[in-house]
Protein backbone atom coordinates (compact mmCIF):
# COMPACT_ATOMS: atom_id res chain seq x y z
CA UNK A 1 0.00 0.00 0.00
CA UNK A 2 1.42 3.32 -0.68
CA UNK A 3 2.12 5.76 1.82
CA UNK A 4 -0.58 8.23 0.66
CA UNK A 5 -3.20 5.28 1.12
CA UNK A 6 -1.86 4.58 4.37
CA UNK A 7 -2.25 8.26 5.78
CA UNK A 8 -5.21 7.87 4.24
CA UNK A 9 -6.55 5.09 6.21
CA UNK A 10 -4.95 6.55 9.53
CA UNK A 11 -6.86 9.66 8.57
CA UNK A 12 -10.03 7.58 8.26
CA UNK A 13 -9.56 5.59 11.72
CA UNK A 14 -8.70 8.66 13.95
CA UNK A 15 -12.10 10.47 12.40
CA UNK A 16 -13.97 7.28 13.74
CA UNK A 17 -12.54 7.10 16.86
CA UNK A 18 -12.40 11.24 17.37
CA UNK A 19 -16.57 11.32 18.25
CA UNK A 20 -15.56 9.26 21.42
CA UNK A 21 -12.72 11.21 22.57
CA UNK A 22 -14.57 14.35 21.99
CA UNK A 23 -17.95 13.15 24.17
CA UNK A 24 -15.19 13.13 26.84
CA UNK A 25 -13.79 16.14 25.79
CA UNK A 26 -10.84 15.39 24.23
CA UNK A 27 -9.42 14.71 20.32
CA UNK A 28 -6.36 13.45 18.84
CA UNK A 29 -4.07 14.71 16.22
CA UNK A 30 -2.06 12.77 13.63
CA UNK A 31 1.19 13.59 13.75
CA UNK A 32 3.22 11.59 11.75
CA UNK A 33 3.68 8.05 10.59
CA UNK A 34 7.33 6.70 10.05
CA UNK A 35 8.53 4.25 7.43
CA UNK A 36 4.96 3.50 6.85
CA UNK A 37 4.33 1.18 9.95
CA UNK A 38 5.07 3.52 13.15
CA UNK A 39 1.93 6.02 13.99
CA UNK A 40 2.74 9.08 16.08
CA UNK A 41 -0.23 10.83 17.29
CA UNK A 42 -0.88 13.62 20.27
CA UNK A 43 -3.93 13.07 22.45
CA UNK A 44 -5.67 16.75 23.33
CA UNK A 45 -7.72 18.06 25.70
CA UNK A 46 -8.86 16.10 28.77
CA UNK A 47 -7.14 13.15 27.11
CA UNK A 48 -3.75 14.77 28.29
CA UNK A 49 -4.90 14.47 32.19
CA UNK A 50 -6.95 11.21 32.16
CA UNK A 51 -5.41 8.48 34.13
CA UNK A 52 -6.61 5.58 31.15
CA UNK A 53 -5.37 7.52 28.57
CA UNK A 54 -2.78 4.84 27.44
CA UNK A 55 -5.39 1.64 27.59
CA UNK A 56 -7.44 4.52 25.19
CA UNK A 57 -4.56 4.53 23.30
CA UNK A 58 -3.75 0.98 22.93
CA UNK A 59 -7.18 -1.09 23.09
CA UNK A 60 -9.40 2.23 20.94
CA UNK A 61 -7.02 4.24 18.73
CA UNK A 62 -4.18 1.09 18.12
CA UNK A 63 -6.98 -0.88 17.34
CA UNK A 64 -9.16 1.12 14.99
CA UNK A 65 -6.25 2.33 13.13
CA UNK A 66 -4.63 -1.54 12.53
CA UNK A 67 -8.44 -2.21 11.16
CA UNK A 68 -7.72 0.89 8.64
CA UNK A 69 -4.43 0.22 8.01
CA UNK A 70 -3.14 -3.75 9.49
CA UNK A 71 0.50 -2.81 8.13
CA UNK A 72 0.95 -0.24 11.29
CA UNK A 73 3.07 -2.09 14.13
CA UNK A 74 3.39 0.39 16.57
CA UNK A 75 1.34 3.46 17.52
CA UNK A 76 2.50 6.01 20.59
CA UNK A 77 1.72 9.35 22.05
CA UNK A 78 3.68 12.58 22.09
CA UNK A 79 3.16 14.80 24.24
CA UNK A 80 3.10 18.28 23.87
CA UNK A 81 6.29 20.52 23.50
Amino acid sequence: MSTENIRLNVEKALEEIRPFLNSDGGDITLISIEDDKHVKVRLEGACTLCSVNQTTLKAGVETTIKKYAPEIETVVNISEE
